[in-house]
Parts: C-alpha cells; structure tokens; sequence
C-alpha cells in the first residue's frame, strides 16, 4: 500500500515526487513508468540541452505564451512561476543561465544536469522508481486507488497521473468519466517543396507569414492570434525569425502557428497555402512604389546583383528569379508587370505546404484531460477527489521557449502541496 503513486517517470512525475518527499518524509511514494528509462524527453529537449523554463516572470505575460491554458494558468503562475523553478535547481546543484532569447538553460548545456538532480533527490529521499511498469487499468477503491500493471495490482490513497499524451491513460481516463480533448499534434514545421527556397537552408530572416483559409472559421480572437481579411475570414498569422529548411520552413513564426493553429491546421489535413511577407516593414503596394523609385536611380545596375533590401543575397537572388527577370536584366529595362511581380515576391509569397514535420525532438500535443474538469488551485480532478494531473496529460500546450516544461513543474509544484496538506 502506498500513500501517492505517480504515473509518469517525466518531468512532472519527477518534480512532484521530489517536493512531496520533501514536505512530508513518511509518505510512502512510488513512480510508475512505462519504459526502461526515466525523464526520456527531458533528455532530448532543447536539441540535448534541456531548455528548463523561460525567463518571463510576470505571471500575466507567461500565460499569453499558452494556445491552450492560458485563462487557467494565470492563478497557478501566481504561485509558482520560472524563478521558483530555477532556485528549486540552483539550490541543488545545478546552475542556470538565461539566454538573449530568454530561454533558460543548465549551464553545463546538458540535460544529465537536471537528469542527474532529479534522479538523485528522488532517490536520496526515498522515493521508489519502478521502471517497465506500464499501467493497465485504474480503479476507485473505498481506501483510495488502484492501479493494476501486467502483473500485479497496487493500492494507493492518492494518484497522480503525468503520462504526457499517452492515449492508453486517457482512455482510462474516458473510462472514469472524464472528457478528453481529442489529440493534435502542435509545434510542427511546414513541409513546402518549392524551388525558391531549395538548396538556401540555413538562410533565416524576420518574416510574417499568414495562413490562409479554406474556409471560414469562427473563432475567439481573444484566445487565438488572428488577423481578418476583408472579407471577415479568419486567417491565422504570425511573425518572427522564419528559418528555410532542407524540407520547407521552420522558426518561430512557423512554430507560433502550429501551435496557435494547432486545431484548425489538422482540419485542413496539413494540406495548406500560406503567404509570407519578407519585408514587414513594406506592404505590396509600398514595396512597389519603392521598386519605381528605385528603377529611375538604378537604372543602369543589374537588378539580382543590387543590395536593395536587407535581405539575405542567396534568398533575394531567388525571389527576383521568381519574378521572371533574367540574371542580367537591368533595372532600367525591367517592364511594369516585372515590377509588379518583384513586389509580390517580396510581400506575398505564396507557397504551398503539404505536410509537417515534428520540431526536433519537442514532441508536443494540443489536447488531454478537459479544462472544465480541473480545479487549478489544486490541480485535483473535479470528478474524483484524491486524483491529481501535471503536465501534458492536460489540455494545455505552449509554444517553444520552455513553456511547456513551465506548465509541467507548475502543475506538479502545486499538485504536490495540494497532496501533502
């Protein structure tokens, strides 16, 4: 019999036992995990790096960086947010540096680091880790839980579930009564074949990009960053470092949209147009304006060759060839429609994405356990007393930057007092 078993050898499993062991020694508190090894996507992230938390400490801004939790969010961030995260580390041994971007690393640029913490807290306070233990069924008991594996049933008094998006523990979880938000995946790249942006990876620069619709949703610009065109269709936009890839486009602003579009880009099947604005700073018309200007100045120069934009050389040689004028065509030369066309290229480039690809290693879900169902000074189930949630298992993700590892200390920080007052 034990008092708390934790499902979920992650980030948040870890992280609860820790201070639950901590704030009450004589709990008898057991991990379960499914694989052969422990905190496997901490050990992946951040490109191997572990990117622990973001250094945004106001709780109201931290919330904005949540597509799915942010109203919810916002009272949990008031308790425990990244500083309390990082003097948990720091007090253990393991410095922190926050990076020009914000985000916060070990240090050492390891992942062992926290790794290392984790795993030595839990077992210097006793906690048992039991590893190949994937959980079959839950059960309501009059004394508590139980929780059956291949070969054995265990008892506890409390349960906590940090399995991140494991479809199994959600079933279990319909099985009980809960709703779950059916899965998509969230912080994805676009997969574009297209010739302007083939054999120039490695080039990134600050661009807008719009999606498109097929059709016309409706959605609460509130929760969602969106932009109306004229015809009152929503159209998913964002901006930021755009970074071309071996398959397509990636960065920030492709990765703000996969996870603020998240629902609707899995509606569209992935298959989609998009519209990219090189030069923010230019609307077409503004562009082509300049481009006049710049035909009566330059008239004499060869178009491709002329640094007229802080664009990247191998990215602008690209988008003048796009608009059909040929590699030695001077600007004098250069007819109206070319211009025109030029203009585009630069403002509103069109490509066709057809696809996605998972961001690194950060392996991140839009969905889990409804909202509604979960009391957020607790993180307790509304449906059953005594059963808790942290982490992905949850209807909350974020973008990249840290985020979604500040959601799973968070949860797991607060469901661990909750457990053990």
């Amino acid at each position: 019999m034990y008092d708390v078993i934790i499902v979920g050898g992650g980030a948040a499993g870890f992280y609860a036992a820790v201070q639950m062991a901590e704030l009450s020694p004589q709990l008898n508190i057991a991990i379960f995990e499914r694989g052969k090894t422990v905190l496997s996507k901490v050990k992946v992230s951040g490109g191997g790096r572990c990117n622990v938390t973001h250094g945004e400490f106001m709780p109201k801004e931290l919330a904005t960086n949540y597509p799915r939790g942010e109203k919810e969010l916002l009272g949990p961030f008031h308790k425990y947010a990244p500083m309390d995260v990082m003097a948990f580390f720091e007090e253990r041994g393991v410095p922190l540096k926050i990076e020009d971007d914000g985000r916060v690393f070990p240090k050492s640029d390891s992942s062992q680091s926290i790794i290392d913490c984790l795993v030595g807290e839990a077992e210097r306070l006793g906690v048992q880790v039991l590893k190949n233990s994937s959980v079959k069924t839950i059960d309501k008991t009059d004394k508590g839980w139980q929780v059956t594996t291949m070969n054995k049933h265990y008892q506890c008094k409390k349960l906590m579930l940090a399995t991140g998006s494991n479809p199994k523990i959600w079933k279990l979880l319909e099985n009980l009564g809960h709703n779950v938000v059916p899965p998509v995946p969230s912080l994805f790249t676009f997969n574009i074949n297209d010739k302007r942006i083939q054999g120039i990876q490695g080039i990134s620069t600050y661009a807008t990009v719009e999606v498109m619709p097929k059709k016309t949703f409706h959605i609460d610009k509130k929760s969602l960053n969106l932009k109306s065109s004229v015809k009152d269709e929503a159209v998913l936009y964002a901006d930021g470092p755009l970074l071309i890839t071996h398959w397509g486009l990636s960065g920030p602003a492709i990765l703000k949209l996969s996870a603020w579009g998240a629902n609707i880009l899995h509606d569209y099947n992935y298959s989609f147009r998009i519209e990219v604005n090189w030069l923010p700073d230019y609307t077409t018309e503004s562009m082509e304006a300049y481009l006049r200007e710049l035909k009566e100045v330059e008239a004499k120069k060869t178009v491709v060759r002329t640094n007229v934009t802080e664009l990247p050389k191998r990215l602008w040689k690209r988008l003048v060839e796009a608009a059909e004028i040929a590699p030695d065509e001077r600007w004098g030369d250069i007819n109206k429609e070319q211009l025109q066309a030029l203009a585009e290229q630069l403002t509103a480039s069109s490509f066709k994405v057809e696809g996605k690809s998972t961001f690194k290693e950060e392996f991140v879900t839009a969905g889990g356990v409804d909202l509604k169902e979960i009391n957020f000074k607790t993180f307790e189930s509304k449906l059953h007393p005594d059963l808790y949630f942290a982490g992905e298992i949850i209807n909350v993700d974020a973008i990249t930057g840290g985020f979604n590892f500040q959601n799973a200390w968070t949860g797991a920080h607060i469901a661990a007092k909750s457990i053990t007052f």
